[in-house]
């Protein structure tokens, strides 16, 4: 597939290359870059971009959570709480009863939308009366039905959800989390090697649980985040806690290799996390970002390709809002207070929006004013206040 660059019109390079830092006020606009197979970037093609490349409509406003090994399914919510979803479904993952791939956003059914979950092969979606909705693969009991029967339309979970796109977690096709109204976290799904963190590993046995299951008595979850390797929670104390896989990396933050299978605490005052697929990231409250993990690709943007077991500060800025939503493999984007973006490790596909496909071990700057951002396996997502 031929890897393209934007052509931007004299006054879109101004926006974008000069005023980048002006702060706008408006509908957000939707941009994607990296890999576009199966129609995975709504471009009316299947062809992969290097450079930012908008979605159509101004009226987006309720970023997408992606998962980081997540392939090419997508969706995202307008201001009207409509909720539009395109790419690949062969198990009927975009929710429109079919099986048909679309390489433009087709609107599910509904108007109450409030925030919406890709989860490779399928989906998780809140309204906002706090129902929660899912639809596509279920192999795992992922989409927390008690069966694991595939839908090609939203079926609701009993419960009472939060509508904050924080709230939703999982990771690629085999298991989901997610975090009720009432500050409580529950998961479901593969529960291997204590990836569920309801403490039973080791243990013989598969430890899958097909209908949402509470992780822990705590009431006070304000953010989830989940990455093929490890799961990360931050309340509203501040705390990061980790669980699941640690893997040869440390993914856990706790300076050892060891799996958890119950949430156990990483060090600091903590205000935001992220999860790429075997690294994380978290901004601390007095606006540093820190990273470890894998960093093979220098994907932890610490200026080397050293992997660490506990968390590393990124440069010395105390100016860090967020991370994306999620990374993808080996990369990650970030957005300063700002409002820009940066983004560094594995540029294959073009997945940083540089323009290019370098690899970067430390932070370089995506043209633009921009307010959120999230990435999958090899493509990005991110909202451009206009």
């Amino acid at each position: 597939m031929a890897l393209k660059n934007n052509t931007w019109k004299l006054n879109q390079w101004y926006d974008q290359s000069v005023a980048g830092n002006v702060s706008y006020s408006g509908s957000p606009e939707l941009w994607a870059w990296g890999y576009g197979d199966k129609g995975g970037l709504a471009q009316n093609d299947r062809e992969s971009y290097s450079s930012p490349r908008q979605i159509p409509g101004t009226t987006w406003s309720t970023m997408m959570v992606t998962s980081p090994n997540q392939q090419q399914e997508q969706g995202c919510i307008r201001t009207d709480g409509t909720l539009w979803v395109w790419g690949n479904n062969a198990n009927g993952q975009l929710g429109l009863n079919n099986r048909t791939e679309y390489s433009s956003p087709v609107q599910v059914p509904g108007s109450t939308w409030a925030a919406v979950k890709s989860i490779k092969d399928a989906f998780l979606a809140t309204k906002t009366d706090g129902t929660m909705w899912a639809w596509g693969s279920n192999t795992y009991g992922t989409l927390g039905l008690n069966n694991r029967t595939q839908y090609s339309s939203p079926v609701q979970l009993p419960g009472t959800w939060s509508t904050d796109p924080k709230k939703l977690g999982g990771a690629p096709g085999s298991r989901a989390f997610a975090i009720k109204s009432d500050g409580t976290m529950w998961g479901w799904g593969d529960g291997n090697y204590g990836r569920l963190g309801l403490n039973d590993y080791p243990a013989s046995g598969p430890r899958r649980r097909s209908s949402p299951t509470q992780i822990t008595t705590a009431t006070n979850w304000s953010h989830i985040s989940d990455g093929t390797y490890g799961t990360l929670a931050l309340n509203t104390d501040g705390e990061i806690f980790g669980w699941g896989d640690n893997g040869d990396f440390g993914t856990l933050g706790l300076n050892d290799k060891i799996q958890r299978s119950s949430p156990t605490q990483i060090p600091g005052t903590w205000g935001w996390i992220s999860s790429a697929y075997n690294s994380k990231y978290a901004v601390r409250s007095d606006g540093t970002a820190w990273a470890w993990g894998n960093n093979t690709y220098g994907q932890l943007g610490v200026n080397n390709k050293t992997k660490y077991s506990s968390p590393t500060q990124i440069g010395s800025d105390t100016n860090w809002s967020k991370f994306g939503l999620n990374g993808g493999y080996a990369y990650i984007h970030a957005i300063k207070t700002d409002n820009t973006l940066w983004g560094w490790g594995s540029g294959s596909y073009g997945r940083l929006g540089l323009g290019n496909q370098n690899t970067y071990s430390s932070p370089v700057q995506v043209p633009g004013n921009w307010t959120n951002v999230s990435g999958t396996m090899r493509s990005a997502y991110a909202l451009r206040s206009v």
